[in-house]
């Protein structure tokens, strides 16, 4: 609550000294009754006299309501209305067995999950979707604003569901399909991956063609790290993996060449932290102007003060001179 002009609070003194006036003339005063017919003297309406004696307080109490209503307080508010460009992502993730290597802890797909979760709670008014590759690719969340259900989608992701092999250009010509009908002036995929590509029908190259004839850029990020590590070598009959030291490498030729395609930008992610900075980059890169208009509301309470003040005055009047009308002895 603000008031306005607070010096009409001043006014606050008047009915304070009549209060205190009345108080001292009820205490030491000489004694009267107030009635409405002769019958107040009896005790059954003895209630009568209370309210008499108390008629002094509504007046009162109006010419603190009044200067309350004098002082205009009023309840003020903001609102906000933000109008941004929304970007149209799709999230392209590769699921083969080797995401399961334990060169990030516990292990590159783990990692991968949390971080891209981060990156979609920074991006509230856009729309995300998620593709899963192997040696094939599927939509697994198509273009959304519902962030909660695709990161609940996102938890649920596993190993293992889809042929072993790694299709890069079935990946982005998966989500170059889900975006290149986008009405949006700003189309991204991210593609995340750990090896070289060794499946699918689409080479990487033509998907990339095909996400520049659409103006859809592709960020491309590398991760893990090369040489010896402990990888899954073999799936059991229970779906479960077994690990060996194996010798991993990345195409990192490949990947700066699609990223290039679109004119955009190849990264290399080593650590949980390198791959942390890289979805920053691109949450600064991708930012579009956004547009807020404030307004400023109010709402003016001396209105209803000021007919409380008036009602109090009209009930003195009806209870003094009709109802309660006193009588002198």
């Amino acid at each position: 609550m603000y008031i306005t002009q607070p010096w009409w609070l001043l006014l606050l003194v008047v009915p304070l000294l009549l209060a205190y006036r009345l108080r001292k003339k009820a205490r030491f005063g000489h004694l009267f009754f107030g009635m409405s017919t002769a019958q107040a003297l009896t005790k059954d309406n003895t209630w009568r006299t209370a309210v008499v004696a108390r008629l002094p307080l509504l007046p009162i109490m109006a010419l603190s309501l009044l200067a309350l209503a004098l002082a205009r307080p009023q309840q003020r508010w903001q609102e906000q209305k933000i109008r941004a460009e929304a970007v149209d992502i799709m999230l392209v993730l590769d699921v083969s067995p080797s995401m399961l290597t334990r060169d990030f802890e516990p292990d590159r797909l783990t990692v991968a999950r949390e971080v891209a979760g981060r990156f979609i709670r920074k991006r509230g008014a856009d729309r995300i979707g998620l593709v899963l590759f192997s040696a094939e690719a599927f939509t697994l969340c198509p273009l959304t604003t519902d962030h909660a259900w695709l990161q609940n989608a996102l938890k649920q992701i596993r190993v293992g569901r889809l042929e072993d092999g790694t299709a890069i250009g079935m990946g982005i010509a998966t989500a170059v399909n889900r975006l290149k009908d986008s009405a949006s002036k700003s189309k991204v995929i991210v593609l995340l991956t750990d090896g070289e590509n060794n499946a699918g029908y689409i080479s990487p190259t033509m998907a990339a063609e095909m996400a520049q004839l659409f103006g859809i850029r592709i960020y491309v990020i590398g991760i893990g790290t090369t040489g010896v590590v402990l990888s899954p070598v073999q799936r059991n009959p229970d779906g479960t993996y077994v690990y060996a030291p194996r010798q991993t490498s990345l195409d990192t030729e490949l990947l700066e060449k699609i990223a290039a395609t679109t004119k955009s930008k190849f990264y290399r992610a080593w650590t949980e932290k390198d791959l942390a900075d890289i979805y920053d980059e691109i949450d600064r890169l991708e930012k579009t102007p956004i547009e807020v208009t404030t307004l400023q509301r109010t709402a003016d309470g001396f209105p209803l003060l000021l007919w409380m003040a008036i009602g109090l005055l009209l009930l003195e009047v009806l209870l003094r001179w009709a109802w309660l009308r006193s009588i002198t002895p």
